[in-house]
């Protein structure tokens, strides 16, 4: 059953790596769920591209009575630090900050299971560390992504990521949201407001997304390499190496699809189905790219996979 009065702690870890603007210590926050029963489980959950850790709320306060979840704010969202170097925002840099958070939580909880429930990029993410023995990832959720990522599908995403857009008011930077994220299918004005909520900051009378620009030019560089066919050949090498890392990884796994995502495509998803950790799909009707996990289906199909 969800907990509304449950709340999450924001916490920080200072990283290795690229440093933050400034030259800094770069700093990673992530939001933790505190568990009410049995401290024995962790559910990592890590968001999309351009999103932030408080879209798992509501899966979080469904599994807080058996397992502590930790949402993460990857670098450059949300109260994660922005890089100095904005070609550093790459699949490396964020699969080496989430080796030093497991790495820093099972210090407290060192024979805890660990779960990863991963929204497109934080599917990436999970791939790449899935395919690792030593993390020890138990199960894998993998929320519409792929080893293979559409063309057609960045293009979309390109067009909108790194805008910096800013509105006059909260109202109008939810409605800009929704629009640009038609594929989560229908939600309320409530949900809209909720998930729209944490990726909002007001600056000087104007509210502005909650994350770095930046983050759009690793994007921009693929996308504008000498010609289309230079662009789709770097996309093609690394999906070979994400299928690479797929096929490594032996823990069961979990396949969700936005039956409409233009991301991940039905032939990708039996791929998935038929090779490296043979992952079991479940589709949902009326759904893009996304899935948002605020569901009751979709809520209740991760719960059944990673709190059996």
């Amino acid at each position: 059953m969800d907990r509304p009065e449950l709340a999450p702690q924001l916490n920080f870890l200072t990283v290795p790596g690229p440093a933050a603007r400034g030259g800094r210590p770069r700093r990673l926050a992530w939001w933790d769920w505190p568990c009410a029963g049995p401290q024995d489980h962790i559910v990592v959950c890590v968001h999309g591209l351009s999103r932030q850790g408080r879209d798992f709320d509501v899966l979080a306060r469904h599994l807080a009575s058996r397992a502590r979840v930790v949402a993460v704010d990857v670098a450059g969202r949300g109260h994660s630090d922005w890089l100095a170097d904005p070609m550093a925002y790459q699949l490396g840099t964020y699969v080496a900050d989430l080796t030093a958070l497991i790495t820093h939580l099972r210090q407290d909880m060192p024979a805890a299971r660990l779960d990863w429930v991963g929204t497109s990029m934080g599917g990436l993410i999970g791939i790449a560390l899935a395919a690792q023995p030593a993390v020890g990832l138990r199960r894998l959720v993998l929320n519409d992504v792929g080893p293979l990522i559409r063309w057609e599908a960045l293009q979309r995403i390109a067009s909108y990521l790194g805008l910096d857009p800013s509105f006059a008011s909260e109202q109008e930077a939810v409605d800009y949201l929704a629009g640009i994220s038609a594929g989560f299918g229908p939600h309320s004005p409530a949900q809209w407001l909720a998930l729209s909520r944490p990726m909002l900051r007001e600056c000087g009378g104007r509210w502005r997304l909650h994350y770095d620009p930046a983050i759009a030019e690793p994007v921009r560089a693929l996308m504008t390499q000498p010609d289309e066919a230079a662009s789709r050949q770097a996309l093609e090498q690394g999906e070979a190496a994400l299928w690479a890392l797929y096929d490594q990884i032996t823990a069961p796994t979990l396949l969700l699809r936005g039956a409409d995502s233009d991301l991940l495509t039905p032939e990708t998803a039996r791929a998935m189905a038929s090779r490296g950790p043979r992952a079991r799909c479940v589709t949902f009707a009326g759904v893009g790219h996304a899935p948002t996990l605020v569901s009751d289906d979709q809520v209740d199909a991760v719960a059944a996979f990673v709190l059996d």
